[in-house]
């Protein structure tokens, strides 16, 4: 009986997928945050160049890899190898990328749990339900544990439907509404006072920050990290997509949507930190720097919502609502990704691959949450400064060293058949051959 691979029913999908696959939480928090730490405007102009000259080559070196053998991470890797040595060489990077990608989920499920419990806290407490209210926002090791697994099965719920009934249509669905509240809330957010000081460290660069190394090297690594490279799930949404498109547009409107998340969360973040600052919050220490950033958004936002009185309850739910909408668009291609390797490697079904990877996954967080201090921190460090960074590393030398360049110009051939007429085609392989590198290195090195 053939197999008939799932696949994306519109180039709509693929791109509000793809897109919704690299917006997370990191283009939500983590950009603003960075900006916040870097110079404000200064950062976005650097940040904004990084994702040109790093972030977007490698984007389509990923999908590349994915849609020239259609299939899963493991074996797209594998596929590009001619030599036994080079094949098996392929399955390890592959293999080691999936394994990094599900420890990322590991802990972003608990991350997204405490998303969830500060979205419903606000509810509760206008319910008058003070015991629920106090017990989801305090860290303890039964919230963390329960709102964690609601937000995997929520997940899980999303893989089982598919490809097209599940991930196409929720990203269909959740990606619009994340732009209709990112917009809805920054306008609201630059009507209070003091908004327009955030809005000015935001918007308008000094210049004189621009070159400074901490600031290029900070730039260069969230503009990497933002769109997900190293990771194999959008060289697996890339196998999803359908050999009539255009990779290098197509890759163009996945990044220019990113970007554009990033950039509105800029617009709410930063004046709300200073907004936050008018009501009496502390959002800067006494020696210039910024409070904590892994602690801020469940600390200083809170404050100046508990600070607004209703409309503050609704614009806490709006906004923990918003960063789980990001939150989910990512976890579930990173659960789509071991799960579709499992199918197609071993022939397990799609509804018990979902069951395994993602209760796999949940035994992981859990592990992590019942020892937190210890491996929250060391989780997240090895996963997205190192080992992400060395393995977009190994996918951009496996594509333009390993794979010979006709078959690479074939790829890319398919929906542009006059694609070696182009720059693109005299720039883009060297491009990524060379310079890409030299750059991921210098992220690599300098974290």
């Amino acid at each position: 009986m053939s197999h008939i691979r799932p696949g994306f029913s519109s180039r709509l999908g693929f791109i509000l997928a793809a897109a919704g696959s690299a917006v997370g939480v990191g283009n939500i928090w983590g950009f603003p945050t960075q900006a916040a730490q870097n110079g404000g405007g200064a950062f976005l102009l650097v940040y904004l160049v990084m994702v040109v000259v790093l972030a977007y080559p490698m984007l389509i070196a990923e999908l590349t890899i994915g849609r020239l053998s259609q299939k899963n991470p493991v074996a797209s890797l594998r596929a590009l190898g001619e030599t036994r040595l080079m094949q098996r060489t392929g399955v390890v990077i592959g293999v080691a990328g999936i394994t990094v990608l599900s420890l990322i989920l590991s802990f972003y499920a608990i991350l997204s749990g405490w998303l969830l419990s500060f979205m419903l806290a606000p509810i509760t407490q206008a319910l008058g339900w003070s015991q629920l209210t106090h017990w989801l926002e305090n860290f303890s090791l039964s919230r963390n544990l329960i709102m964690m697994a609601v937000f995997m099965l929520l997940t899980m719920h999303v893989v089982y439907r598919g490809v097209s009934a599940g991930i196409e249509r929720w990203s269909k669905r959740l990606m619009p509404l994340l732009f209709v509240l990112l917009i809805a809330m920054a306008g609201y957010i630059l009507t209070q006072p003091g908004a327009m000081q955030g809005l000015k460290l935001y918007l308008i660069p000094d210049f004189s920050q621009v070159l400074q190394p901490s600031l290029l090297v900070s730039a260069m690594g969230q503009a990497f990290f933002s769109l997900s490279i190293g990771v194999c799930a959008l060289m697996l949404y890339g196998s999803y997509l359908s050999p009539q498109e255009n990779l290098p547009r197509t890759a163009a409107m996945v990044a220019g949507l990113d970007t554009s998340v990033a950039f509105l969360a800029g617009l709410l973040i930063l004046p709300a930190m200073f907004v936050a600052q008018a009501n009496g919050v502390t959002i800067y220490q006494a020696d210039g720097s910024l409070q904590s950033s892994d602690t801020l958004v469940f600390t200083v936002l809170p404050a100046m919502f508990n600070s607004m009185g209703q409309s503050g309850v609704l614009l806490a739910v709006g906004f923990f609502a918003l960063m789980l909408i990001a939150a989910l668009t990512s976890s579930i291609s990173m659960l789509e990704a071991p799960v579709n390797t499992l199918n197609e490697e071993t022939g397990c079904s799609r509804h018990k691959a979902v069951w395994l990877i993602g209760s796999l996954v949940s035994m992981v967080s859990a592990l992590v949450i019942y020892h937190f201090d210890t491996l929250f921190g060391l989780v997240v460090k090895a996963t997205t400064v190192y080992a992400q960074p060395l393995l977009a590393l190994l996918f951009g030398v496996m594509l333009t060293w390993v794979l010979r360049q006709n078959r690479l110009l074939k790829a890319l051939q398919s929906g542009s058949e006059n694609i070696e007429h182009t720059w693109f085609w005299r720039i883009w392989p060297s491009y990524v051959k060379f310079v890409c590198p030299l750059l991921i290195l210098l992220v690599f090195f300098y974290q």
